[in-house]
C-alpha cells in the first residue's frame, strides 16, 4: 500500500536557549509526522515544551539541532500557511470584528481577491464561528467567547495548510469551552485543516483529537509516548460520558502524566532558586524572540 505523502515533520529537534548560566536546554531529540487533515494534541506538564514545539512549527523559534518541514520545504519563518491562535484572542481594540478578520485577509490575499471578494470571504469566515451577527461590535462590546471565535475566524481566513492553537479555550467557563470545542470539531470536519492544539485539559485532548502526543518533562522535554484515539466521527459528547473505548483513552493520558511524567519533589531551596533563575532567563529570552519575529 501506497504511504500518503508526509504533510508535517519534526526530525530530531533540539533547542537551547542562552542563559547567563549556559544553554537551558529545552527540548531534546523531538521527533514527530503529521498527516495532512489530522488533528494533535500536546499535552503535558508545564515546562514540558509543548509551546517550544508550537513555536518552531510557527516559525518563531529556529531549532539548534534537526528542524521542520512541512510539505517537503523547511520552516524557517512564519507564514500565513501557518495560523496560530492564542490563548488571548489578540484582537485590536478599536476594531470591529469584520476589521480585526479583514486585517489577515488584506494581508494574504489583498493582491490576488477583489474587494467584493474580499467582503464575501470575511463574512464566510465569521459565519463559520457563528459571529456573523455581531461582525460590526468591538471586542469590548463582546464576550470572551465571541472573542476567540473571532480570533479563529481570522486564522481560517488566512486559508493555513495548518492551524496551530495555543490553549485556545483555556480562558474561557466550561459551557463557553463546550460550544467552542463543538464547533472546532465542525469546521475541521468541513475544512480538513491540519490542527496542532496544546492542552492540559485530558478530556478535551481524548473528544477533538487523531492522536494525542504526550511530552516528557523538562528541561531536554521529548515526545513520551503517542496515544492513538480510535473513535468515530463525528463526536458526541455526552454519548462518550460512558464509552468505554473513551474511558480508557483518558485513563492512558492521566496514567502517562500522573504516574510515568509525575511532578518531582521540590527540590533543594538552593536548586530550586537556581532553576527559577534560569527559567525567567529563558522567558525573557523567548519574549525577545517572538517580538522580533512579530
Amino acid at each position: 500500500m501506497t504511504q500518503p505523502p508526509k504533510h508535517l515533520e519534526l526530525t530530531q529537534v533540539d533547542i537551547d536557549f542562552p542563559t547567563p548560566n549556559g544553554p537551558f536546554k529545552a527540548l531534546q531529540d523531538v521527533n514527530l509526522t503529521i498527516n495532512k487533515g489530522e488533528f494533535v494534541s500536546l499535552i503535558g506538564h508545564s515546562g514540558c515544551g509543548k509551546s517550544t514545539v508550537l513555536n518552531i512549527v510557527a516559525g518563531l523559534y529556529q531549532a539548534t539541532k534537526g528542524g521542520c518541514l512541512l510539505d517537503g520545504k523547511e520552516v524557517n519563518a512564519p507564514g500565513p500557511e501557518r495560523a496560530v491562535v492564542f490563548q488571548n484572542h489578540s484582537l485590536l481594540p478599536w476594531l470591529t470584528a469584520y476589521e480585526n478578520v479583514e486585517l489577515a485577509v488584506k494581508q494574504v490575499f489583498g493582491k490576488t481577491k477583489s474587494k467584493s471578494e474580499m467582503r464575501e470571504w470575511i463574512e464566510h469566515n465569521l459565519s463559520l464561528v457563528h459571529m456573523d451577527h455581531a461582525m460590526d461590535k468591538r471586542p469590548d462590546e463582546i464576550s470572551g467567547g465571541m472573542k476567540q471565535r473571532v480570533g479563529i475566524a481570522r486564522a481560517l481566513a488566512m486559508e493555513p495548510t495548518v492551524m496551530l492553537m495555543d490553549e485556545p479555550f483555556g480562558a474561557l467557563d466550561a459551557l463557553t469551552r463546550a460550544h467552542l470545542q463543538d464547533s472546532l470539531m465542525e469546521i475541521q470536519k468541513d475544512l480538513n485543516n491540519t490542527v496542532i492544539m496544546i492542552t492540559h485539559d485530558v478530556d478535551e485532548a481524548v473528544l477533538l483529537s487523531d492522536r494525542i502526543v504526550m511530552m516528557t518533562n523538562g528541561p531536554a522535554a521529548s515526545v513520551g509516548e503517542i496515544l492513538n484515539i480510535d473513535l468515530p466521527r463525528p463526536r458526541d459528547r455526552l454519548a462518550l460520558a460512558d464509552d468505554p473505548t473513551y474511558n480508557h483513552y483518558r485513563h492512558e493520558v492521566l496514567k502517562f502524566l500522573y504516574e510515568k511524567q509525575r511532578t518531582p519533589d521540590s527540590p533543594k531551596t538552593e536548586d530550586k532558586e537556581k532553576n527559577e533563575d534560569v527559567a525567567q532567563d529563558v522567558q525573557v529570552i523567548k519574549s525577545k524572540s517572538e517580538e522580533k519575529a512579530a
